[in-house]
């Protein structure tokens, strides 16, 4: 039996305003998410970005194809109901940041982390008063539970629609402080994903590339610069 796929019923896009943001049409009807909640936008670049993926549908509707809207379905339904949950969260990889954990060998390795990361650190330092401690090694490294709290603190400034794209732009990486760098235009997404993958792409110079592992990174990245441009298109008009 052939597994049943949702098909295009519209024929015209729009945006109209609302009492608290822009809502996407699909004709006549009003887009809702999964759970049947209004799907309200923050900004009208938003809700322009968003009927663009409805419109660029063909017969059959191919949701891996509307990341905004999946991402928007989150903010709305989840995020939003367990704001506080999903900051504490992502304020915990402060805790367990890649930046802080470097290779014990080889040495070469050790300088490239050192020479990437440690400017990130200085910057983290200077921008967010955080001052995150380094290790080499797998062993936990204590942090300042005051520098936690200035992390966790930070969070608690984000809407809805900016904590859903922080979450990709901090657990895919495993960092917080680059998905911090991202949002506060330090970085862009690709530079992020790049920072996050100096072992693995020192390994792969080495012993040779893995074509299956390279796909998966490859959707992580494009993942993450999705979660930059919702970021960007929910703070502008």
């Amino acid at each position: 039996m052939s597994e049943w796929k949702a098909r295009r019923f519209w024929k015209a896009v729009s945006i109209r305003d609302t009492e608290g943001g822009h809502e996407v049409y699909l004709d006549d009807r009003a887009l809702r998410t999964p759970g049947k909640l209004p799907l309200i936008l923050p900004t009208a670049a938003l809700a322009e970005a968003l009927a663009q993926e409805w419109q660029a549908q063909g017969d059959l509707i191919q949701p891996q194809t509307m990341p905004l809207t999946r991402a928007a379905n989150s903010a709305i339904e989840r995020v939003s109901t367990q704001f506080e949950a999903v900051a504490d969260m992502l304020a915990q990889y402060g805790g367990t940041d890649l930046l802080s954990y470097r290779a014990t060998e080889p040495a070469a390795l050790i300088a490239l982390q050192a020479d990437s990361w440690d400017p990130l650190l200085d910057w983290a330092r200077t921008e967010l008063g955080v001052v995150l401690r380094v290790t080499q090694g797998v062993i936990p490294v204590a942090q300042d539970p005051a520098d936690m709290a200035r992390l966790r603190a930070l969070l608690s400034d984000f809407d809805a629609f900016g904590l859903t794209a922080l979450h990709d732009l901090v657990t895919l990486p495993g960092s917080l402080i680059l998905g911090l760098a991202v949002v506060r235009g330090h970085l862009n997404a690709d530079q992020s994903f790049a920072f996050s993958r100096i072992d693995e792409e020192f390994q792969a110079a080495r012993w040779g590339r893995d074509e299956e592992a390279d796909e998966a990174a490859e959707a992580r990245r494009l993942s993450m610069i999705s979660a930059e441009r919702l970021w960007h298109l929910s703070r502008v008009g």
